[in-house]
């Protein structure tokens, strides 16, 4: 069962759901970007650089958090974003670095 935030437990995360979100452009380089990154690096939502609205960057990130690819939570007055890396790794090994690889293929303009 999803946690309060909505984050799903990682035996509840589905293959269709987590290519659904990563079919996003936009979605798909906030996961590469975070997947290039330190693990454990946690970044504001903003600091990516879309341009694009906040509501439209809400949605997007609640996608992610919901398909269990991000633990999102509260930093101050805005939210963050860090990849669930040991979670997506155990449930589909190598998907991560197939994403961190294309990194060049994915715009920033969804």
């Amino acid at each position: 069962m999803a946690d309060r935030e909505g984050h799903p437990e990682p035996e509840e995360m589905q293959l269709g759901k987590l290519l659904a979100a990563l079919a996003d452009p936009l979605r798909r380089r906030v996961i590469a970007e975070l997947a290039q990154a330190p693990d454990g690096t946690a970044r504001h939502c903003a600091s990516f650089g879309f341009e694009v609205s906040k509501a439209t960057l809400t949605h997007h990130f609640r996608v992610l958090r919901e398909a269990g690819l991000i633990w999102h939570f509260d930093r101050g007055n805005s939210r963050a974003a860090s990849l669930r890396r040991q979670d997506v790794e155990a449930r589909f090994p190598g998907l991560l670095g197939l994403i961190a690889a294309d990194i060049e293929d994915v715009p920033r303009r969804a």
